[in-house]
This record gives structure tokens, sequence and C-alpha cells, in this order.
């Protein structure tokens, strides 16, 4: 499927080769002709009405080494926030059944760290076994992990890990510098030797041009496979951090249509709205629901930056008809 022929009516072939060429081809659609064609893509393979719900809980908060421009997180800046240390098993156990029961399929977990340590690894394997036995399904974010860290995860139960690549190749050294890229990728290729599914996406807003954003849905598009999952990342603003100097927040329509043709490229994977969506209007987040979006997160609170509340959620949802899929999404 070409950028000439993505409205064909037929299950959009999966491609690892898109060029930048047909990326740009499709931003620069007239409005309703891209939203027209990705609504076709994704229709192929996903039920239009159907939003996967998820929650997300920090484990360990703070105090990590890693100097990324964007992270409230990191021990290199003056944030507010305050590192804490792993939390016991058993109560992030009995916050995934609170999730659950607020209507949350999926329980994410992430830990501020550059990489796990062994004996952390111990405590995290047991809260991804007592969250699958809760009957949901199971992410983590620990930073850079080891094809034997990989190996224990998944003998533990774990479906997802999440580990973004934030941005695209050309401007990832000008948000960090204490892992690069590369360092991303062996670990995705960790988990997915495995055998566990990837969440990976990035974060607009931090000062990145337009093309940037495309060479971000690029560089997921040439992944073989594909993500399961593709968070979408609005940047919140964290007083302290460097990105607070250069950022800018996208132009909405802008972002649907970012939406859209990642929607277009990555046809059978997950697209959530993730941080950012207390900013966004009903009809912005409807836009992008529109534009191919089928994911988002439950609570008040995304790790340290805010998040709608379930009420408001509900309402959303309930003003669009949509139906929240607890068990997970899987394209057809």
């Amino acid at each position: 499927m070409t950028a000439a022929d993505a409205s064909s009516g037929s299950r959009p072939a999966i491609r690892f080769d898109w060029t930048r060429a047909e990326a740009e081809a499709l931003y620069g659609l007239p409005f309703p002709e891209l939203l027209h064609r990705a609504q076709l893509v994704h229709r192929e393979s996903f039920d239009p009405a159907a939003i996967e719900t998820a929650s997300l809980l920090s484990i360990k908060t703070g105090g990590c080494p890693e100097d990324c421009g964007y992270c409230s997180q990191s021990a290199r800046y003056d944030t507010g926030v305050k590192a804490t240390r792993l939390m016991d098993p058993g109560v992030v156990v009995d916050r995934a059944a609170q999730a659950q029961a607020a209507g949350a399929g999926r329980f994410c977990m992430g830990a501020a760290w550059r990489s796990p340590k062994d004996r952390d690894l111990d405590r995290v394997c047991e809260m991804v076994a007592g969250v699958r036995a809760l009957g949901m399904s199971t992410c983590v974010t620990l930073g850079m992990l080891t094809r034997p860290q990989a190996d224990r995860l998944k003998a533990a139960g774990l479906d997802y890990y999440s580990h973004n690549v934030d941005t695209s190749p050309e401007f990832y050294g000008r948000i960090i510098t204490t892992r690069t890229l590369q360092d991303r990728l062996e670990t995705l290729e960790h988990v997915r030797a495995a055998g566990i599914k990837v969440c990976c996406g990035g974060i607009v807003g931090m000062g990145e041009a337009v093309d940037d954003r495309l060479g971000l849905l690029l560089l997921l598009a040439g992944m073989d496979p594909h993500p399961e999952s593709v968070p979408l990342n609005l940047w919140a603003e964290v007083a302290g951090t460097p990105v607070m100097a250069t950022a800018e927040t996208p132009d909405p329509i802008g972002f649907v249509r970012l939406v859209a043709v990642a929607r277009i490229l990555l046809p059978r994977s997950v697209l959530r709205l993730s941080a950012g969506r207390q900013t966004m209007s009903d009809e912005l987040q409807a836009l992008c629901i529109l534009a191919g979006a089928n994911s988002i997160f439950l609570g008040d609170v995304l790790l340290t930056t805010a998040n709608p509340g379930l009420d408001r959620d509900a309402r959303l949802l309930d003003k669009l008809g949509l139906r929240a899929v607890t068990g997970g999404l899987a394209p057809a």
C-alpha cells in the first residue's frame, strides 16, 4: 500500500519500507481526505467504536540517573519529585485490583531506573505474576534490559514491555545524552527475542519540527514487526527540566494529522493517547479517535503528571458512543 492507494478497500499490507516522501505526502493531504484514509485503514483491523483502557502506576519514582530532558524523575533536575523506594508487591497488586474495578484491562508498572538490578527484578516479577493472576494484561517499563532479564519477565507472565524511542533519530541527541538510541533498540530486540509484546512510541511538543515527528513514525514503522502498542505523548510541562526552554505545544490539527499518519503507517498497532490528554479538549480527543487512536490511560495521574479523571473519561466515551474494552485490543 502506498500513500496514493491507502484507501484501497482491502486489508492494508504491513509495510516496513515507508519513505519520508510518502509520510510527508500523507501528512500534507487535505484534512478530510487524510482522516478518511486513516479511518479506512483503522476499520480493516479494529472496531472503530472500541477503546482499550489501561492504568499506569509508578512503582518506583524519581532518582533516575539519566538526563532525559523532558523527565520529572531525573535526579539531575530540580522538579520537586521526591525519590521513593520500589513499592511492595502486595500493595501494587492491590492497586491493580482497584484499577480493574475502575474499568482498566491492562495494568502498566513504571520504575525510574536506567536499568533494573536483578534483586529488584525479583520483586517486579512478583508484581507481574500477581497482576496477571487478576486476569489483567501486564506491562512494565524499567529502563534498559538484558536478554536474561527479559526472559525472567516473560516467565513471570509479562505481556508487554514499554520502552519508548522518544523522538526522531535526528532530534534524539538534543534531548538525551546518557543513553543512545541504539541502546533503546537493543533493549527492544531483547524483549522481542524473549517473546514479549512491544509498547513503543514517543513524545511530541519538545521543540522538534514536524519532520522529526514524521521521523519518529518512520522509525516505528521500520521495525519488523511493528510495535503492538504505540503511545503518542504530548509533552506535559515540567518545571526544572531543560525541555521547558524549547517546548512548543503542537497545533491541535497538526497533532491529529500525526495520529492519522501513524494509523496508516502502523495499521495493526494499538495507538494510545497517553500523556497530555488533560490539556486536550473533548473535541480534540474525538478527532484523534476518528484519526485512529484506540487506547487511553484511565486515572488521575500518569507516573508524575496529570491525567483526566475517570468521570471525565466516562462522560467523553458516553458522548462519543464508544465502548471501553478491558480485555485488550487485538487486530482482526
